[in-house]
C-alpha cells in the first residue's frame, strides 16, 4: 500500500473505515483522494445514523458500509474524482459483486445518487444525505424524502429533528473538506486501475 493511501486511510480525526472497505481500497490501489472522501462520508454517516437512531427504521450497518464504499467505482473512473460523472455508479455495483460483497451493499454504490427513484431504500437516502452534508451541501428535495420517512405523525417536528442533526454535521464541513483536499487525486506511486480489456493509457 502506498504511503499516500495509508495517510488517507489513517490520518486526521475522522472515524476509520470498516476493515472490509479498507481491504477493498488497498487491493484496488485506490487513489488517496477517494479514500479520504469515503472516510469523510462514512464519518458523517456515523453521526447521522446516531442522530436518527430510534426515530427511523434502517439498517445502520448497511448505511455505514454503503457510505464507506459508495464511490468505489471511481477506482475504474478516476476522472470522476475531480469532475462530474455517473459511470462510477454501475462500475461500483459490478466491482463489489465481483469482489464477493452482497447485493444489498453493492446497490449502495449503484443507487446512492438515484435518490429520486420511487423504490429507493431508506439506507440509500441516508447515504446520499451523508454524501451531501459532509461538505455542508443542503438539498431540500433529498431532505424532504428523509422527512417523509421520519414524519409518521408530525412533519414539522420531523423537519426540526433532521435540521438539527444536519446543521451540526454541516458545521464540521470545513475540516472534512480540508482533509479530503490534502490527499491527491492520483497517487504517483501506483498505476490507476482500469477495467479489464481497457488499453487506454
Amino acid at each position: 500500500m502506498s504511503r499516500r493511501l495509508t495517510a488517507a486511510l489513517t490520518g486526521g480525526d475522522l472515524a476509520p473505515l470498516p476493515a472490509a472497505a479498507v481491504a477493498h481500497l488497498e487491493a484496488l490501489h485506490a487513489p488517496p483522494r477517494l479514500a479520504a472522501h469515503l472516510r469523510a462520508v462514512h464519518d458523517v454517516a456515523r453521526h447521522l445514523t446516531a442522530g436518527l437512531a430510534g426515530q427511523l427504521a434502517f439498517d445502520r450497518e448497511l448505511v455505514l458500509s454503503g457510505a464507506a464504499l459508495h464511490d468505489i467505482g471511481k477506482v475504474r473512473h478516476p476522472e470522476e474524482l475531480s469532475g462530474p460523472g455517473h459511470a462510477h455508479e454501475a462500475a461500483g455495483y459490478a466491482l463489489l459483486l465481483d469482489r464477493g460483497e452482497p447485493e444489498p451493499l453493492a446497490r449502495s454504490a449503484r443507487d446512492h445518487a438515484s435518490w429520486t427513484r420511487p423504490d429507493i431504500r431508506t439506507e440509500d437516502l441516508l447515504i446520499a444525505l451523508a454524501d451531501k452534508i459532509w461538505k455542508a451541501k443542503r438539498v431540500p428535495e433529498l431532505e424532504d424524502l428523509v422527512i417523509d420517512r421520519l414524519a409518521a405523525t408530525d412533519r414539522w417536528a420531523a423537519f426540526l429533528r433532521l435540521d438539527d442533526v444536519l446543521q451540526g454535521l454541516a458545521d464540521g464541513a470545513d475540516a472534512r473538506l480540508a482533509f479530503q483536499a490534502a490527499h491527491p487525486v492520483a497517487d504517483g506511486s501506483v498505476t490507476m486501475n482500469r477495467a479489464p480489456g481497457d488499453a487506454s493509457s
